[in-house]
């Protein structure tokens, strides 16, 4: 008979205008794989942020190993052996692999008896040993700042690993991997599995669950719906329990009609904000009635091509051309009048303004337009009745609608808000930069038949997306971008999966 690790009895988690948990019960098997599955807003981070001691329950009782446990920190769920890979990772850039995954709990020794130092040795040769023995081989000398985000995953899983976790929660663990570091990483969770682990898995990736979790829990609106074996039960099922209803995971659309070309980016070179050169002499072009997607692993300068040609970063050398004019080294203002949306990558820092209502955020771009203002006095009305459209039409969810302050609201309906905002705008040029990272499977598909909807407008569609799926959904064109440069062009239809993953890590032959 399996042997539960971790029961949850009764769970309710309540925030202001929200139940986020409402009276959740199961119980997870040592040594299994266990999802967890919603939709935004559902409830899932917070059910298992509450076993990592970030939130308490407001009702109910977590038992580890059949002990009632109250877990009021994350320092305290360490000690009973639970250690979590949050999605942003938690490391110190200029720290060695063997640095960050000691800090905290360093191997001390005394020289000469009397003055006390870190044996980093001794530290650097145990990291090497648990490498090893679960499959996660690393350089314990390597400096964070010079890894690329797989290995920054293996570094966080050997930060559990040396806490001698036995329960490992993992937050979106395949989101910034390319395909090939994922299935690498779930051979890797297997593995663990095999160790005796018990692995915790939220995952918006249906397929990934099917591969790899023993059983799943799916979630809505804070209720528990049901706990399924997931080798009886299709994905369609699945998708179908999260939201509700009968889900195509295709997007349906006409061939593409390309028009005029809309965007032109020549030679372009961007320097990062430290001073290095993020893009070097990328060349493409955009027509209307296109969506180019541009394929790449995290960090290989999409971030600072995407805000170079939305107006944040300058460039150091090249042009960007909009419908003819030169908007190269035009203020953002300016590149917003030009006809150009913008979907960024950080909705926190760059997208939203966290301490206004969500209503204040909607006209973010247009706010000193005539549609929301006379004579420089904002129209009240204008506002409120642009946010409640908003929030009908692209069904954002929130406790007190457009009056709900934006910081309170799940990720994934903070970033509905946000392409709510740019598409709302039908400008010439849409830039979607991670449009669906952290949305569930229903609020995915929607937001891929807005980017068809918005080519079959005749806009010109930039999407620059991590999720190989979603781009081989959605291209007509897809571009791959390596260390800066763009080293691939070709129609969707000429490249597979696989072919674009080995340009992602500049192992295909450029072209």
């Amino acid at each position: 008979m399996a042997e539960p690790i971790v029961e949850l009895r009764h769970i309710t988690k309540r925030f202001p205008g929200i139940v986020a948990n409402d009276d959740v019960s199961l119980s997870i098997n040592k040594g299994e794989i266990f999802a967890v599955l919603g939709e935004n807003g559902a409830g899932k981070s917070t059910l298992v942020s509450m076993l990592f001691g970030m939130y308490e329950p407001d009702e109910g009782e977590i038992f580890i190993r059949g002990k009632r446990e109250r877990i009021d920190s994350p320092r305290y769920a360490t000690q009973l052996s639970i250690g979590m890979v949050h999605q942003e990772f938690r490391l110190v850039s200029n720290y060695t692999v063997t640095e960050n995954i000691i800090l905290g709990l360093e191997p001390k020794r005394k020289f000469l008896g009397l003055l006390p130092y870190v044996d980093i040795r001794k530290a650097n040769n145990d990291i090497t040993e648990l490498s090893e023995r679960y499959g996660l081989k690393i350089n314990p000398e390597d400096v964070i700042e010079n890894l690329n985000v797989a290995s920054m995953q293996k570094v966080e899983i050997l930060k559990m690993l040396y806490r001698e976790a036995e329960i490992l929660i993992f937050d979106e663990p395949t989101a910034v991997l390319t395909p090939q570091e994922i299935k690498a990483l779930l051979l890797v969770l297997d593995g663990l599995r095999d160790y005796g682990k018990t692995i915790i898995l939220i995952t918006h990736k249906l397929n990934e669950i099917k591969a790899i979790a023993d059983r799943c829990a799916i979630m809505n609106r804070g209720k528990l719906v049901s706990i399924l074996d997931v080798k009886t039960t299709s994905t369609d099922e699945m998708a179908r329990q999260m939201v509700g209803h009968e889900i195509s995971f295709t997007t349906e659309k006409k061939p593409a009609k390309f028009g005029d070309v809309v965007l032109k980016v020549a030679d372009m070179s961007v320097k990062s904000i430290t001073g290095y050169e993020a893009v070097k002499g990328a060349s493409f072009e955009i027509h209307s009635g296109e969506v180019f997607a541009l394929a790449g692993v995290s960090g290989n300068g999409q971030n600072e091509l995407a805000d170079a040609i939305a107006g944040l970063m300058p460039c150091s050398g090249g042009s960007v051309i909009l419908n003819g004019q030169d908007i190269t080294r035009a203020s953002v203002r300016e590149h917003i009048e030009a006809g150009i949306a913008y979907i960024p990558e950080d909705r926190h820092n760059v997208g939203l303004v966290l301490d206004f209502t969500l209503r204040d955020n909607f006209p973010l771009r247009q706010y000193y337009s005539p549609a929301f203002s006379s004579k420089g006095v904002i129209s009240e009305s204008a506002f409120n009745e642009h946010g409640q459209k908003l929030l009908e039409r692209y069904d954002i969810r929130s406790s007190q609608g457009g009056a709900t302050i934006t910081r309170s609201m799940s990720g994934g309906n903070q970033q509905k808000a946000i392409i709510a905002r740019e598409v709302d705008m039908r400008t010439p040029l849409i830039i979607f930069m991670q449009p669906t990272r952290g949305l569930d499977a229903g609020a995915v598909m929607n937001i891929h038949r807005q980017i068809v909807a918005e080519r079959d407008r005749g806009a010109a569609v930039l999407l620059i997306s991590l999720d190989l799926d979603e781009i081989m959904d959605c291209a007509d064109t897809i571009g791959v971008i390596y260390n800066g440069s763009i080293n691939k062009i070709a129609p969707a239809s000429e490249l597979s999966v696989d072919d674009i993953g080995l340009y992602m890590m500049g192992v295909g032959k450029t072209a």
